[in-house]
C-alpha cells in the first residue's frame, strides 16, 4: 500500500489530507483516507501509531474510485510532517567511503537532521545565504512502524512501517567545520521525502533495490541497496540499544558513491538545478534548488 499527504489544487491552502495511491487504465489515483475510512486520524503519526487496527478498513480502498482524485491534480506534502527524529547514518556504501578518503567505518556513524528539515518529495530546496557547499545524497528511508527498545536485527523487520525516497541534501562547508555534522545536515528544506511511504509488506526485503539520483538529467549516483555496509535491520538494532524508536521517526540509511564532493573538482547544487532520487519500487522525488529568500 501507497500512504501520502497532500492537498486539492482548489483548497491548496488547507491542511494536508491523507490518501491512498491506487493503480487505474487512466493513471494513479488517490482515495482520501476519509472516503475509506471516516474515523482514521488524519495525523500521520497517529494512523502508523494505530495501523494494525486500521490497515483492515483499507483493504478495499480500489472499490472507492468514484470518491478518487488524480494524482497527477495534487500537491503532495511530506509523507511525516513532524517526525519526533530523524536519524541518518553516514559511510555506508563502499564506494561512497572510497570516494571521501575515509576509512571504512569498524562502527555504525550516526548523526541527526532535525525536523525542521523536513520538505515535501517536490518542493523547492534552498541554497542557504550562509553557504556555497550544497551536495545531493539519494537514500532509502525507513519509516518506524512498532516502536521499541533494545530490538534485535532478527526482529527489526515488523518494526518497519514502510520506505520512501529520501535526499540527505548537505552543506558540504558546514558540515565540515566541527566533527559534529548535526548544522551542515539540518538547514531548512534539507530533507525531501516521499513521494509517499511504501508499506514494507509491498517490499519485503529492501535490501536489493536500484537507486540512482540525476541533477539536470545528468546521473550523478547508480547503486543498489544490496551494497549497504550495515542493513536496515543492522541499523535499527544498533539505534534501539541507545534509544526507544517510534511510530513515525524516519531513518535515512546512506547514500551510494556519485555525491558533488566526490567528484573532480567537486561539483555543488546552484539555483535553477532539478535533482531528480528515484528508488525502485518506492517512485521518485524531484527538487528544485533556489536561494534563500
Amino acid at each position: 500500500m501507497r500512504i501520502l499527504r497532500f492537498t486539492r489544487p482548489d483548497t491548496p491552502e488547507a491542511q494536508p489530507e491523507i490518501g491512498i495511491q491506487i493503480q487505474d487504465p487512466s493513471g494513479d489515483l488517490v482515495v482520501p483516507l476519509s472516503a475509506v475510512a471516516p474515523d482514521a486520524p488524519q495525523d500521520m503519526i497517529a494512523l502508523i501509531a494505530g495501523w494494525d487496527a486500521i490497515a483492515p478498513q483499507l483493504a478495499d480502498a480500489a472499490s472507492h474510485r468514484a470518491q478518487a482524485l488524480p494524482l497527477v491534480d495534487l500537491t503532495l506534502a511530506a509523507p511525516v510532517p513532524n517526525p519526533q527524529k530523524i536519524l541518518a547514518i553516514g559511510l555506508n556504501y563502499a564506494d561512497h567511503i572510497e570516494e571521501t578518503g575515509l576509512p571504512t567505518p569498524t562502527n555504525q556513524l550516526w548523526f541527526s537532521k532535525l525536523p525542521n528539515a523536513v520538505n515535501a518529495p517536490h518542493g523547492d530546496i534552498e541554497l542557504p545565504r550562509t553557504g556555497t557547499q550544497m551536495d545531493w545524497e539519494v537514500e532509502m528511508v525507513a519509516v518506524i512502524g512498532k516502536g521499541g527498545r533494545h530490538i534485535s536485527a532478527a526482529e527489526a523487520p515488523a518494526h518497519v512501517f514502510g520506505y520512501a525516497v529520501g535526499n540527505d541534501v548537505s552543506m558540504r562547508d558546514w558540515q565540515m567545520k566541527t566533527p559534529q555534522w548535526i548544522l551542515g545536515k539540518s538547514f531548512d528544506t534539507h530533507a525531501p521525502f516521499g513521494p509517499a511511504i511504501v508499506t514494507a509488506d509491498e517490499i519485503g526485503d529492501p535490501h536489493g533495490l536500484d537507486i540512482t539520483c540525476s541533477v539536470n538529467g545528468e546521473m550523478r549516483q547508480s547503486s543498489n541497496t544490496r551494497h549497504l555496509l550495515f542493513s536496515v535491520w543492522d541499523q535499527i538494532e544498533e539505534l534501539s540499544r541507545v534509544m526507544t524508536l517510534m511510530p513515525g521517526d524516519v531513518i535515512f540509511t546512506g547514500t551510494p558513491g556519485g555525491v558533488g564532493m566526490g567528484m573532480q573538482p567537486p561539483v555543488y547544487l546552484q539555483p535553477g538545478d532539478v535533482v531528480r532520487c528515484a528508488i525502485s519500487g518506492l517512485g521518485a522525488i524531484e527538487n528544485r534548488v533556489v536561494a534563500e529568500g
